[in-house]
């Protein structure tokens, strides 16, 4: 919108925050954000190690109440489920920037790093199953197929990153 100065009306002298240039020491509860994010985010980025290169893939998720358990599904014929079976460990990446899309300090992430395995069905698969499908219903035929293993993540440390370069770890164990 001009007006008769001619200067555009988005363009005007409008204190902004600026990117921080250096790292700080956060204070943020990182076990409180994981529960907000497990209530707001949906995907996450998983990290695996495949034969001494990084690979990612998109994946659903959903936490255990006690916050120390990622849980999600693929199925058996893909890179991340044999990347898993051949290094367990793996880095997961969950942030909220469609939340905040036009700032950059306003964005929260967080890494979970732990390590994962297959669940065989029985007693366990089929609480890790129900604690995935009260968040993801639309699931259900896909986990119960044959074809996809289901998978927990043992959650060892989280890293939260906010207001750019503000960092607070949660060390689960």
């Amino acid at each position: 919108m001009s007006g008769k100065s001619g200067k555009n009306f988005q363009n005007m002298d409008v204190k902004k925050e600026q990117i921080p240039v250096t790292a700080q020491t956060g204070t943020v509860s990182v076990p409180e954000r994981l529960k907000v994010f497990d209530r707001e985010e949906f995907f996450a980025v998983l990290a695996t190690d495949d034969k001494g290169k990084p690979y990612t893939s998109l994946v659903t998720y959903a936490l255990t109440a006690d916050l120390k358990k990622v849980i999600f599904a693929t199925p058996k014929d893909t890179s991340k489920y044999r990347n898993i079976l051949n290094s367990s460990h793996v880095a997961l990446l969950i942030d909220n920037r469609t939340q905040s899309q036009q700032n950059l300090l306003e964005t929260e992430v967080i890494t979970v790093i732990g390590t994962a395995k297959p669940v065989r069905r029985g007693k366990a698969w089929n609480e890790f199953t129900k604690v995935f499908l009260r968040k993801h219903p639309e699931f259900e035929s896909f986990l119960v197929s044959s074809t996809t293993a289901l998978i927990v993540i043992e959650v060892i440390r989280c890293i939260h990153v906010g207001r750019f370069q503000t960092i607070s770890i949660w060390e689960c164990e």
